[in-house]
C-alpha cells in the first residue's frame, strides 16, 4: 500500500473497508440512479485527495511535493491502486466533479485570470475539455495523456484559501510599514515553516498563493525579489523605491546572518583540527590550521562590524518610519482641530454662548423664586393646632414609657422574690453529715435495722 493510500483510508471516514468496493468502482452512472451514492463517492474522492494534497503526499512534477495543486495521470492512478480494488474507475468523474464545483481549477485558467475566481462567471464544461485546449496551446504533452485519467495539473482552492489566511494572520498582521515587506526569500522559507511543509513552498506553490494574496484577496503588492502586505486602505499596486530598498537591506541582514554562522562553524572546526593535529605530533597541520583560523576570525571580525552597520541603519529607518507615521497622525489630528474649532465659531462665539447660558439660568432662579413667593401668600397654618398635636404625641410617648418601667419593676420584684424562695428552701434542708453513710451508699440490712432499733 502506497503512502498516499494509507494517509486516505486512515485519516477518511468514508474510506471504511465496507466501502472501499464502492469508491473503487465505476460509479459514474449512479449520477442519474443513484444520487445519493454518487454525491457521497464523490464528495469522498475530493475530500480526500484536498487533504492529501495539504499534507504533501500528492505526486507532483518534481521530487518536491505541491501542497495546492494536484497533478493527475499515471502517478496518480498507480499511488492510489490496492492489490484487492486494483484501481478508482470513476477518478475521471471525481476530477470532473470537482471542476463543476470549483473545488479545483484548471492550474492555467487559475494563473491567466485577470479578475479574482471569486468574481468570475464559469462556464462549467467536462475538465477533460480544458486539457484538450491545453494540448493545442502546447501547454500539455499529448504523448503523456494516456487511459481514462489524461495527464493534468489542477489548482486545490480549499488549500489555497486555507494557506492564504493562515500567512496573512502570521505575516501580514504587522501595523509597522517596515515589518510589512519582505524579501521574496525570507517569504517563501516563513511561509513554508506556516504551513508546515517538509521541504519549505515549491516554486508552483509560491506562485499561486502570491497569486491569490495580490488578485483575489488584495492583500499583498509584490515583484521578483519583494512581497508586501498591504496596509489597512492601502490602494497602491506597485512598490515603491523605498520598498525594496528596505527588503534589500533585509536581505543582506540575512544573508551575513547565515556567513557568520558558516564562518563561527569554520573557526570552530579548524580549532578541533589544530588541536588534533598537535596530539598526534603533526606540526605543519596544526600550523596550516591555525593560519587559517585566524584567517576566518579576521574575516568574521569584518562580518560582525558590517552587520552592526547594517542594523543600526535598519533601526534608524525604522525609527524614521514611526515618525513619519506620528507627524502623518499629528497633521491629521491638527486638520481635526481646526474643523472643530471652526464648527464652534471662535473665542467670542464662546464667550456669548456663556453669557446667554448664565442670563438664562439666571431666569430660571426668578421664575423659581417668583413661584415660591405667591405659593406662600396663598398658604395660612395653624400654629395652635400644630402645638395641640405636638403635646399630644408627646403624652403618648410619655404614658409608652412609664408603662414600659413599670413592667420591668414587676419583672424585677419577680426575680427578687423567686431568688429569696430558693434560698430558705436549702436553709431548711438538714444537714447532711459526711461520716454518715447515705442511703446511697446501700449499707448492709443489718447495719440498717440496727439504726432502726436504736
Amino acid at each position: 500500500m502506497s503512502e498516499l493510500l494509507d494517509f486516505i483510508i486512515s485519516h477518511g471516514e468514508q474510506f471504511r473497508r465496507g466501502r472501499l468496493p464502492s469508491l473503487y468502482s465505476d460509479f459514474t452512472l449512479q449520477r442519474y440512479s443513484n444520487s445519493d451514492g454518487f454525491v457521497a463517492n464523490t464528495t469522498a474522492w475530493i475530500d480526500a485527495l484536498t487533504n492529501a494534497a495539504r499534507a504533501g503526499l500528492l505526486p507532483s512534477d518534481g521530487a518536491d511535493r505541491n501542497l495546492l495543486s494536484v497533478r493527475t495521470g499515471e502517478d496518480l492512478l498507480r499511488s492510489l491502486e490496492t492489490k484487492e480494488w486494483g484501481r478508482p474507475l470513476a477518478l475521471r468523474t471525481v476530477i470532473d466533479e470537482a471542476v463543476s464545483q470549483r473545488t479545483m481549477i484548471p492550474y492555467q485558467e487559475f494563473v491567466n485570470a485577470r479578475k479574482s475566481i471569486h468574481k468570475r462567471n464559469w462556464t462549467v464544461q467536462p475538465w477533460w475539455l480544458f486539457s484538450w485546449g491545453l494540448k493545442q496551446l502546447g501547454i500539455l504533452d499529448s504523448s503523456t495523456v494516456a487511459g481514462p485519467l489524461p495527464t493534468a495539473n489542477f489548482v486545490m482552492l480549499p488549500n489555497v484559501e486555507e494557506a492564504a489566511s493562515k500567512i496573512v494572520n502570521e505575516l501580514g498582521s504587522q501595523t509597522n510599514q517596515i515589518n510589512r515587506i519582505h524579501p521574496m526569500t525570507i517569504f517563501s522559507t516563513e511561509a513554508g515553516k506556516i504551513l508546515k511543509s517538509p521541504n519549505g513552498m515549491t516554486e508552483s506553490d509560491l506562485h499561486l498563493l502570491l497569486i491569490y494574496l495580490a488578485r483575489d484577496k488584495s492583500k499583498i503588492i509584490y515583484d521578483a525579489k519583494t512581497v508586501k502586505f498591504k496596509a489597512a486602505g492601502e490602494t497602491s499596486s506597485t512598490l515603491s523605491t523605498q520598498d525594496k530598498t528596505i527588503a534589500s537591506l533585509k536581505t543582506l541582514i540575512a544573508d551575513i546572518d547565515m556567513q557568520i554562522v558558516i564562518l563561527s562553524t569554520r573557526i570552530s572546526t579548524l580549532s578541533d583540527n589544530a588541536q588534533k593535529a598537535i596530539n598526534n605530533k603533526n606540526r605543519a597541520s596544526a600550523l596550516a590550521a591555525l593560519r587559517s583560523k585566524k584567517v576566518s576570525e579576521t574575516i568574521l571580525t569584518q562580518k560582525l562590524e558590517t552587520l552592526a552597520q547594517l542594523e543600526e541603519v535598519y533601526g534608524k529607518i525604522e525609527q524614521a518610519v514611526d515618525q513619519v507615521a506620528i507627524v502623518r497622525i499629528m497633521e491629521a489630528s491638527t486638520g481635526v482641530l481646526r474643523n472643530l474649532h471652526a464648527q464652534i465659531g471662535g473665542i467670542d462665539k464662546v464667550e456669548n454662548a456663556i453669557e446667554d447660558l448664565r442670563e438664562e439660568m439666571d431666569k430660571v432662579d426668578d421664575i423659581g423664586g417668583a413661584i415660591e413667593a405667591g405659593t406662600q401668600g396663598h398658604t395660612i397654618i395653624d400654629e395652635n393646632a400644630v402645638d395641640e398635636e405636638l403635646e399630644s404625641l408627646e403624652r403618648q410617648a410619655n404614658a409608652r414609657e412609664e408603662e414600659k418601667g413599670a413592667l420591668q419593676t414587676q419583672e424585677t420584684l419577680a426575680s427578687i422574690a423567686t431568688v429569696r424562695t430558693i434560698e430558705e428552701t436549702q436553709q431548711g434542708e438538714p444537714k447532711i453529715d459526711p461520716q454518715k453513710p447515705s442511703c446511697d451508699d446501700k449499707a448492709p440490712a443489718h447495719l440498717v435495722e440496727e439504726g432502726i432499733s436504736s
